[in-house]
């Protein structure tokens, strides 16, 4: 296999053309060795993590409103920590589970990680197994009104990814991952 990490295409100049708390845009003038020159977006925001709560054969999922595409969802509990903070995966899982779904879990067992949309993202993302699970308050952040929580069956789950009427990649991804995995 290749090595990954080589850099065949040279960063000649960078520039920020937006930013927020929750993301960084960029536009980078980049070069090949064969003289190509062109410009790279690219979008940088934190890392964060999937959590896929399971309890027996039924999981937690949430759905919330979605502004880019108009709609109402269903995916995994999911979120990031802002700030300049050491970013401590499980942590922030524990920290999402109970904010979003209110629920404490007893047993966490770390999935993988996988990238985004690495061809205009430079965000990873964590996914986390969590069980032996407890209620407690939810702790809704104020970009999360109208989120409400629901408790699938496993089986139900994959047929609604199955057929399309779970369509966040994120949570398919990690859904699939998982089980391959052995986890689910």
């Amino acid at each position: 296999m290749k090595d990954t990490h080589t850099d065949e295409i040279q960063t000649l100049d960078s520039k920020v053309v937006y930013q927020n708390r929750w993301m960084t845009v960029r536009e980078d003038s980049i070069g090949r060795e064969d003289g190509y020159r062109g410009i790279y977006g690219v979008v940088d925001k934190p890392d964060f993590v999937v959590v896929i709560a399971l309890d027996g054969d039924d999981v937690y999922l949430v759905e919330q409103y979605r502004y880019p595409v108009k709609g109402r969802h269903l995916e995994f509990p999911q979120g990031a920590k802002e700030g300049a903070e050491t970013f401590d995966a499980l942590s922030v899982a524990k920290a999402e589970l109970r904010e979003e779904c209110g629920l404490l879990a007893a047993d966490w067992q770390y999935v993988g990680e996988q990238f985004l949309a690495y061809g205009m993202c430079s965000q990873r993302y964590h996914i986390f197994v969590a069980k032996t699970l407890t209620k407690t308050t939810q702790a809704l952040e104020e970009e999360e009104q109208g989120l409400t929580v629901h408790k699938l069956p496993l089986v139900e789950v994959k047929a609604r990814i199955i057929n399309g009427e779970m369509m966040d990649s994120t949570t398919c991804n990690a859904f699939g991952l998982a089980t391959l995995k052995g986890f689910i």
